[in-house]
Parts: structure tokens; sequence; C-alpha cells
């Protein structure tokens, strides 16, 4: 009985673990910028999937949650805080659908597992990928409205650099996929 309990504190304290660094991983990724034509790219997007893939969706969605829970109560964790606001009124700004969008991502990528080909993966993460853009649309067009363009604001220019991490995903998603087994 003592094993069993010692065993599920372990795995616990593994999880607390994994969901704090992931939170970390996460704001480290928002502040680093890659430049990137035509706009620098943030790792954001490889680090949401990279969570889901490798650590299943309970994981990664209480993950996601506690980095954007951060978000709402004032760390500056979002890729242009504090510079551009932070709280609540920066995450209700325009990029607030993509940022729930992360949560949809998180949870579609988890289901890539090691039985998947190369080319099942790769469009399971397309897949998961274009929920945050089209949250992130929805949200840009009933904030700035729609007669904006809003797919030339909100995604052209960032298919490039996604389709990159996309592809850097797809090859690596075997080797890490067995991080589940750390837990």
């Amino acid at each position: 009985m003592e094993l069993i309990k010692l065993n599920s504190q372990s795995k616990l304290i593994k999880i607390f673990l994994i969901v704090i660094l992931g939170s970390l991983a996460l704001t480290i990724s928002a502040k680093i910028k890659i430049p990137f034509y035509p706009v620098p790219m943030t790792m954001q997007t490889f680090v949401v999937i990279f969570l889901g893939i490798s650590f299943g969706y309970k994981i990664g969605l209480a993950t996601i949650s506690l980095y954007l829970l951060e978000g709402i109560i004032g760390l500056p964790v979002f890729s242009n805080s504090p510079e551009k606001g932070v709280g609540l009124l920066y995450f209700t700004g325009p990029t607030m659908g993509y940022l729930i969008g992360f949560l949809s991502a998180t949870y579609i990528a988890s289901f890539v597992c090691t039985k998947d080909g190369l080319l099942k993966i790769f469009f399971k993460l397309v897949l998961a990928v274009s929920t945050i853009y089209l949250l992130g649309v929805i949200w840009l067009g009933t904030l700035i409205g729609w007669d904006k363009p809003i797919l030339t604001l909100g995604v052209t220019p960032f298919l490039i650099a996604e389709l990159f991490k996309i592809l850097l995903l797809t090859v690596i998603t075997k080797k890490i996929i067995k991080l589940r087994n750390f837990i």
C-alpha cells in the first residue's frame, strides 16, 4: 500500500514539474523572435504542439491553461508583453483567439501516435495548427471588423514559418512521443 502511495505522489510531482516547466518553455518561446520574412517568428506554436505530442492532452491542456492564467493575472508571459500591455486587457486584445487556439491545438496534437506514418502525422499537425489560426481569425475579425483583410493580417504572414515548424515536428515526433513514458 505504501509503495502505491509513494508511486502516486511521485507521478503527481512529475506532472506538476512538467506543467511548470512547460509554461516556462512557452513563455521563453514567446519572447524569442527569430528573424523571418515577412514577420518575425516565435516558437510558441512549436511548443504548444510539442506539449500535446509529448505529454498528451491532459498535461498539455493543464500547461497551456497555466500559461494563459499567468498572462491574464498580469505576468508578462505573452509575446509582446509588457511592451504592449499585460493582464486581461492584453489577453482580450487582437491575439486572444490565437491564444485560446493553443488549447485546441494541444488537444489535437495529443492524438498523434507512433503508429502514424509521416504523412498522417503531418496532416494531424496541420489540423492542430489550423485551429489556432481559425480561432485567431474569428476573434480578430470580430474585434477589428470583417471589412479588413483578416487573412492578410492574421494568417498569410505566418504560413512559411508554420510550415517549417510543422515539418520539423513531423520529423521528430516519433522521438518526442517517447516522453510520455516519463510520467
